[in-house]
C-alpha cells in the first residue's frame, strides 16, 4: 500500500512537471514550426536552420523551417505573431526586427506586444572591410581619409535600415565625417561592387564577407564586436580602433507567439541554452562566425529592450529615413 502511494506521489510530480497542451497531450507532441523571416541561404536561414536540427533532436520532434520572407522580415513576423499560442510556432527574429520598431514601426506588428522572447541564440559581429585600392589600414587611417575628403567615400550596404547600414552611420556621427551611404538589394549584391571598386567601404556580417577577406579580394580592418572574433582574432575591434563604446551586429532570437503558456516557454528555453551549450552546436556556429548565446527569458526581454534604444538613438542621430 505504501508502495503504491510513493509511486502515485512521483507520478504526480513528474505530471505537475511536464507542460501540457489544453486537452491534456504532452509537450511536445507533434512536429514543430520555426518560421525564418528571410529567404534561404542568408545567415538568418542559416543559424535558423542549424538551431531547428539541433533543438529538434533535443525535443524528440521535428522542428521544420518555414522561410516566409518579404518586407524587411515583416511578413514572417507577422505570421508567427498570429500562429496559435501553442508551442508549435515559433520565430527566429534577429536586429532588424529591433531596427524596424524605430525605423519602420507598423500598427499591425510590434515587437515587445506581439511575441514572446525565449532566448538569444547566437550574435555576428560585422566586419569593417575597404576596397584594397583604398590607402587605409586602419579605422583611425580611414577617419583620417573620410576628414580629408568629406563626401567622397562611400560605403554599401544590403538595405536601408540595416545593421550593415546603421554601423556606417553609427561611425559617420561618432567620428564626425561624411561617407555617403549606397544601399543595395541584398548584401551579396553589395559585396560583389564592393570587390570591383564601384563602392570602398562596407560593413557586412562576417559570415558573408570574411571568405572574401581570406581570398586576398577585400581587406578587413576592425570588427563590431565587445571582443575580438575568433573567426579573426588579428583583427581588433572598434573599440581597441580608438571608438570607445563602438558595438553593432546582427543577433538571432526565438520567440513564441503571445499567450504561449509560460512551462512551455520555459521548456523552450531550457532545450535552446542546453543546445547552445553543447560543444558541437558551438563549433558549427563558430564556422559560420557565429557566436552562441543561450539565456533566460528576462534575460532576452532585457536585451531586446536596450536594442531598440540603441538603434533608436543611432537613427534618430543620423536622421535614418526608409525610402
Amino acid at each position: 500500500m505504501k508502495s503504491k502511494l510513493l509511486r502515485s506521489v512521483a507520478a504526480s510530480v513528474v505530471l505537475a512537471c511536464t507542460p501540457f497542451l489544453a486537452w491534456g497531450q504532452v509537450y511536445p507532441s507533434k512536429p514543430l514550426r520555426l518560421i525564418v523571416p528571410f529567404p534561404p541561404g542568408g545567415v538568418t536561414d542559416i543559424v535558423g536552420r542549424l538551431l531547428a536540427q539541433r533543438l529538434g533532436e533535443s525535443l524528440g520532434r521535428p522542428v521544420v523551417v518555414d522561410n516566409r520572407g518579404g518586407a524587411n522580415g515583416l511578413i514572417g513576423a507577422q505570421a508567427a505573431a498570429k500562429a496559435p499560442a501553442d508551442g508549435y510556432t515559433l520565430l527566429m527574429a534577429t536586429a532588424t526586427h529591433a531596427i524596424n520598431a524605430t525605423l519602420a514601426p507598423t500598427p499591425t506588428f510590434d515587437l515587445q506586444r506581439d511575441l514572446l522572447p525565449i532566448s538569444l541564440a547566437a550574435s555576428v559581429p560585422l566586419l569593417l572591410a575597404v576596397h584594397p585600392s583604398l590607402p587605409v589600414k586602419s579605422v583611425k587611417d580611414l577617419v583620417a581619409l573620410a576628414r580629408a575628403q568629406p563626401g567622397k567615400l562611400d560605403f554599401a550596404s544590403g538595405s536601408t535600415g540595416s545593421a550593415s547600414h546603421l554601423a556606417g552611420e553609427m561611425l559617420n556621427t561618432m567620428a564626425s565625417i561624411r561617407m555617403v551611404h549606397v544601399p543595395y538589394k541584398g548584401g551579396s549584391l553589395a559585396i560583389q561592387d564592393l570587390i570591383g571598386g564601384h563602392v570602398t567601404v562596407m560593413f557586412e556580417n562576417m559570415p558573408s564577407i570574411l571568405p572574401v577577406v581570406q581570398s586576398g579580394r577585400l581587406r578587413a580592418i576592425a570588427v563590431t564586436g565587445a571582443r575580438r572574433s575568433p573567426a579573426a582574432p588579428q583583427l581588433p575591434t572598434m573599440i581597441e580602433s580608438g571608438w570607445p563604446g563602438f558595438e553593432a551586429g546582427s543577433w538571432y532570437g526565438l520567440f513564441a507567439p503571445v499567450g504561449t503558456p509560460r512551462e512551455i516557454t520555459s521548456r523552450l528555453n531550457s532545450e535552446v541554452v542546453k543546445t547552445l551549450r553543447s560543444a558541437e552546436t558551438q563549433k558549427l556556429l563558430a564556422q559560420q562566425g557565429a557566436e552562441p548565446v543561450g539565456n533566460s527569458e528576462a534575460e532576452f526581454e532585457a536585451f531586446i529592450r536596450s536594442e531598440i534604444a540603441r538603434w533608436a538613438s543611432v537613427i534618430k542621430a543620423a536622421n535614418v529615413k526608409v525610402d
